[in-house]
């Protein structure tokens, strides 16, 4: 379950790689806009106001998303992106921080890309530090006996949730589609007590928090602190740098 109030605590920083993404989209005038994946809504408004005249589809597989999102005035809808399919006016796709989520969406990419039509744009970005020490740390805890069997059947996600910068060019680069594939790293600066962890509790504790009870819940991120101060210390000013990973894809079809 998505707790969309979370999620939204580091809206700031969770903005940034959408604006770095739809800067990369040349449409002037698309038909229909998808907002694959659309989250809590707060970016989709963003896409509305591009391209006002376009047709806007947004939709998320989390219940608890839509509904944060059509109190934004947003009209989204539930449904998963493996059941997604691009229709012939499809002309903008935008998937932001969502494939990481889906194991098979090299796949989807590639059934996707000659499903568009000429002219169409699809962007999409992930995140790429799922080897960083925040994630390591959350994987060791999961795995020590205390934790054993309540996290046995949750899967969590290894650096292997997502590509490399080659492996979605050329994934996307047929056809003649022209493709812009680039990654970066930001250092965030994090504030408050525990900013790490507070991060990382709105997404990649998310399967943990669901697995366990509200007591268990409290006890794991109590353990998890720690470890997470040790790897990402405060500075004298009380704030701590965090180093972020994303990937970023562009492509672009051919007109005919």
């Amino acid at each position: 379950m998505w707790d969309p109030k979370k999620y939204l605590d580091f809206a700031d920083h969770r903005a940034r790689p959408f604006f770095e993404l739809i800067g990369r989209i040349d449409a002037e005038k698309p038909r229909r806009v998808v907002d694959l994946g659309c989250g809590p809504g707060n970016l989709t408004g963003v896409l509305a106001e591009r391209w006002p005249d376009a047709h806007l589809d947004a939709f998320d597989s989390s219940p608890e998303m839509v509904q944060e999102a059509q109190e934004r005035g947003i009209k989204a809808r539930v449904l998963d992106v493996n059941d997604w399919e691009p229709d012939a006016e499809t002309d903008v796709v935008v998937s932001n921080a969502v494939l990481q989520w889906v194991p098979n969406h090299l796949t989807l990419l590639a059934e996707w890309l000659p499903a568009l039509p000429p002219g169409a744009w699809f962007a999409m970005q992930v995140p790429g530090n799922f080897d960083a020490v925040s994630h390591r740390e959350i994987r060791a805890l999961a795995t020590e006996a205390r934790w054993q069997a309540e996290l046995a059947e949750i899967a969590l996600r290894s650096a292997d949730a997502v590509s490399s910068p080659a492996e979605y060019a050329a994934v996307l680069a047929v056809d003649d589609v022209e493709v812009d594939v680039w990654e970066t790293t930001c250092l965030q600066r994090l504030s408050g007590p525990d900013p790490v962890l507070e991060w990382v509790s709105g997404t990649a504790l998310r399967p943990i928090r669901a697995a366990l009870d509200d007591e268990d819940w409290r006890e794991f991120r109590t353990e998890l602190a720690p470890r997470l101060q040790m790897a990402y210390p405060a500075r004298s000013d009380g704030t701590t740098w965090f180093p972020f990973r994303r990937i970023f894809a562009v492509a672009h079809k051919p007109s005919v």
